[in-house]
């Protein structure tokens, strides 16, 4: 009988022949070494028995050689002469052919896993030195003799094959066992490294809460603080284990300007930590402001300094430098030295990638894109940088007014005016309670963080937040995210202004810009190898990226909730302010409810109906938006590194990620190499832009006068549907009416939701377009974990939808040459939806044919035969017949600079199989 087994057969013979074991296989990750003893031992017994050899579908039995002059006697099955004579006597030795026969995979198997796996091996006898030794199951006699070295271990073959089945019985016992064993410790290493990694990441966001608590403290100036928290840190020994040589570093800089630096060195020695080069850096810049520092002290802190490993170079390439830091390093250094001066080298090494390799290769013969700079860089650069120290856009869309919405912004100005009093007065009550109720010096507060700004720009924040909350409300956990974010960008601002970057960014961006201005010599030399260049040129003073360090994702959400507690206590308004006959009482215009999403209880703050009333009917004319989500007026600063680069003062990241995601952050900074990274992106963010004015015109009136879905202008709220009103308790209603009644007020509500953020979201994108009209405008790049490339500016870039991509041109056209027309009109085809199984030839004798329906379109868009709302993407497709109708009416098409450009999209189709 033929048995399968693990796909490993075996051969089960009747009673009175001896059952051989042929091969046995352990599927062990981490086998015991004692259980590995015991098996091996066993298997090697067995073997001593019966030699089993298989080849070619061919049975033999070899007789093992006799213990103690005896022999058991084994009956054969029915076979030839042949078979028995290969069977060799007793006491003769087994056959050439038998003895070349190749060892049991087993015991291949299992020294290949004593080999592969030795270091885990020994990691498992440890732990069984330090565990009891466990008793196997069911322990006899048997059982000892298999430990005994399997060079002295014989037993006499019994003729049972009850024996056999017993002895098979007891390997798969001893095989189960360490299939167990193995599943167990597989299980805790993996349950050890789990809270191993957790363990870690955990004491990572504690050591970044407090680095940021010390920088905040010092950046307010209150260093006393920062200070006793610091030394009641090291004083307790399990909050001491917390504290790395970087939190040490923070004051260090701060005694460096006060030139007593050396209580410091002795808590980092206290706590068993090496300084490391900024903590070298700041005690020669210590010794560097100390007119009367002897040269001996500098040079035994250099002397000691190579001891550790470190060169004077690593402190200037490696460290962070605010304010005048590098420059009285190098005073100090140059003290003993006076010859020394800094190498630096330029950082743009080539791709050793093979996609990239040829274009590195020949980067010198080739002209890269030009930046188009028509106004003068040093405007340009106070506006930006008066609207980056700001932070707000004002922008304004034209509405038609009346009596009413006049009446309403007034009512509207006026409770803000009264809002900000308020909010202004309960922040600096709840800055009192927080400085009179933190008493231990050892914990965290959130109290420097409420001063890194001044108490206005708090309060402007909170009004903002107000006036963008939708109808339906916002989650406190998005909400408070927000304003935690917009703090921390502003002090961001705020910190590079108070360490002299903006000087030196200014500095630098100038002659950027002047050497890759239109009006320059031809240049071959990537805006990223530029950059660098330039910055190691004018390398005194302080470092341009790496000085901030950014906020946890638990700080933002504190912060953030504890202003929206602020908003939601104190803003309140009177219940009769649009409705007379109302009770006059105070109510607030914020409610913190709950509501469930899937199975989870989510946090909601919902503005009051009074409120949201107020703002829909007062139609504002202006809105607020932050300066990083919109396009910015200057050429954007080139990627050089995954921390720089995009805006000038606003900070960016290379990749979008979620909330609080550290993991992309640290594999990019391991990779070796990421410039043709950068240098694409810079490709793309050195494209300008401009606004394509009669398309605009076109579509703002459009949704001044109620909008239109077939042209995806959202409508407004007044052509939503009413939400019906009825008395659940009628008995005049049945139970199905009741529920027919439910279920229309539920979509309802749903339907003046989704209107009201397509209206808004329109709203954003037309104000935004309006503001830059006449303006020319870059949109800084950066991509996702995949590689894909997005525009930093959320709501106005050239990846949005119809709308938006028909209010764009390129700010410097091209001549379309001899083919150029014909290729608009090509593409103008294609927007429509129409010819999509014709040929290019075909497509374009049908443009021909409906000339007259484009220029129609093109002369009167809204009042004509309307040919161009037909297509698939109306507003690009009269964009196009624009363009076609100006190039065909020029006295040369070839010569016709185009400013269009030209979407290469898949169908929604193709979107699938691609």
């Amino acid at each position: 009988m033929f048995y399968q087994t693990r796909s490993k057969p075996y051969f089960k013979f009747p009673s009175e022949v001896v059952l051989c074991f042929v091969s046995f296989q352990c599927n062990v990750i981490f086998p015991s070494p004692f259980l590995f003893t015991v098996l091996e031992a066993r298997i090697q017994q067995l073997q001593s028995d019966v030699v089993l050899d298989v080849q070619h579908a061919k049975v033999q039995f070899l007789k093992s050689p006799s213990f103690r002059g005896g022999l058991s006697s084994v009956r054969t099955l029915k076979g030839s002469s042949k078979d028995k004579s290969d069977i060799p006597k007793s006491g003769q030795a087994v056959t050439k052919r038998a003895s070349k026969s190749q060892p049991s995979r087993w015991m291949e198997k299992l020294s290949e896993e004593k080999k592969n796996k030795l270091k885990k091996q020994q990691i498992l006898q440890q732990k069984m030195q330090r565990n009891p030794k466990e008793k196997l199951p069911g322990k006899s006699k048997a059982s000892r003799s298999s430990l005994m070295p399997t060079s002295t271990t014989y037993k006499t073959i019994s003729s049972t094959a009850k024996k056999r089945r017993g002895d098979l019985a007891e390997i798969e016992e001893l095989e189960k066992r360490l299939n167990e064993q193995a599943h167990q410790r597989i299980c805790l290493s993996t349950m050890e490294r789990f809270q191993e990694s957790s363990t870690r990441s955990s004491c990572a966001d504690i050591q970044l809460s407090i680095r940021c608590y010390l920088e905040a403290c010092v950046f307010m100036g209150d260093v006393e603080r920062s200070q006793r928290f610091l030394l009641s840190q090291h004083r307790v020994m399990s909050r001491r284990k917390q504290l790395t040589t970087d939190i040490y570093n923070i004051m260090m800089r701060v005694w460096a300007k006060k030139v007593s630096i050396g209580r410091i060195f002795i808590l980092l020695e206290e706590a068993g930590l090496k300084p490391n080069v900024s903590s070298y850096s700041a005690a020669l810049e210590c010794m560097g402001r100390n007119k009367n520092c002897p040269p001996k002290v500098i040079s035994r802190c250099l002397d000691q300094m190579k001891k550790d490993g470190l060169s004077v170079d690593d402190l200037f390439r490696e460290c962070v430098f605010r304010q005048d830091e590098r420059d009285m390093l190098l005073k100090a250094v140059q003290t003993v030295r006076p010859d020394y001066e800094p190498s630096l080298t330029l950082n743009a090494s080539q791709s050793s990638s093979p996609l990239v390799k040829d274009f590195y290769t020949n980067v010198s013969r080739v002209e890269f894109q030009r930046l188009i700079i028509p106004t003068p860089v040093k405007y340009t650069w106070c506006v930006f940088l008066s609207l980056a120290l700001g932070s707000f856009y004002f922008c304004s869309l034209r509405w038609m007014t009346s009596s009413c919405v006049v009446s309403q912004r007034e009512l509207l100005a006026e409770q803000r005016a009264q809002w900000q009093k308020v909010l202004l007065q309960a922040l600096r009550e709840n800055k009192m309670i927080l400085t009179k109720t933190n008493t231990r010096d050892y914990k965290l507060n959130l109290y420097p963080y409420l001063c890194l700004l001044e108490d206005k720009e708090y309060v402007d924040i909170m009004i903002q937040s107000v006036s963008n909350l939708p109808p339906s409300g916002e989650s406190l956990k998005i909400l408070a995210h927000d304003l935690g974010n917009r703090i921390y960008t502003k002090y961001c601002v705020r910190q590079k202004h108070q360490n002299c970057i903006v000087e030196k960014l200014q500095s630098i961006y100038g002659a950027y810009t002047e050497l890759l201005a239109k009006d320059t010599k031809v240049c071959n030399v990537l805006p990223r190898e530029q950059w660098c260049k330039l910055e190691m040129e004018q390398s005194s003073g302080p470092t341009l990226q790496g000085a901030e360090t950014s906020w946890p994702y638990v700080l933002m959400l504190e912060l953030g909730t504890f202003i929206v507690d602020i908003m939601v206590k104190n803003l309140k308004i009177n219940s009769d302010i649009l409705n007379p006959a109302y009770d006059k009482k105070l109510i607030p215009i914020l409610y913190h409810m709950y509501t469930f999403r899937s199975t989870r209880q989510v946090g909601f703050i919902k503005p009051h109906p009074i409120l949201t009333q107020m703002q829909q009917e007062a139609m504002e004319t202006t809105l607020t938006f932050d300066s990083s989500v919109m396009p910015m007026l200057c050429p954007p600063v080139p990627w050089t590194s995954e921390k720089f680069g995009a805006y000038l003062l606003t900070p960016a990241k290379l990749m979008r990620a979620t909330h609080g995601a550290t993991q992309h952050e640290e594999l990019l900074e391991k990779c070796p190499n990421l410039h043709p990274v950068f240098d694409s992106l810079n490709q793309l963010s050195n494209c300008a832009w401009r606004v394509n004015k009669p398309i605009l015109d076109i579509i703002i009136s459009i949704f001044n006068d109620r909008g239109s879905d077939k042209l995806d202008i959202p409508p407004p709220l007044s052509e939503a549907p009413k939400i019906p009103h009825f008395n659940p308790q009628d008995p005049d209603y049945t139970a199905s009416e009741k529920a027919h009644m439910k279920r229309e007020v539920i979509n309802a509500k749903k339907k003046c939701s989704e209107m009201h953020s397509l209206r808004m979201d329109a709203l954003y994108k037309l104000s935004i377009a309006h503001h830059m009209r006449d303006k020319l405008f870059w949109f800084p790049h950066n991509m996702d974990f995949r590689g894909r490339t997005y525009p930093c500016p959320p709501y106005f870039n050239h990846l949005g939808s119809d709308v938006t991509r028909a209010t764009l041109v390129f700010a410097e056209g091209k001549p379309l040459g001899p083919k150029g027309l014909d290729w608009l009109k090509i593409h103008l085809v294609n927007l429509t939806g129409l010819k999509k199984r014709s040929s290019l030839q075909g497509r374009l004798e049908y443009a021909d044919s409906i000339m007259e329906d484009i220029l129609d379109s093109a002369d009167d868009p809204l009042n004509g035969k309307k040919w161009w709302m037909e297509a698939d993407e109306p507003w690009q497709a009269l964009a196009c017949c624009m363009e076609i109708a100006n190039a065909v009416r020029s006295p040369d098409p070839t010569k016709f600079v185009s400013h269009f450009p030209v979407h290469q999209v898949l169908r929604k189709k193709k979107k699938k199989n691609f």
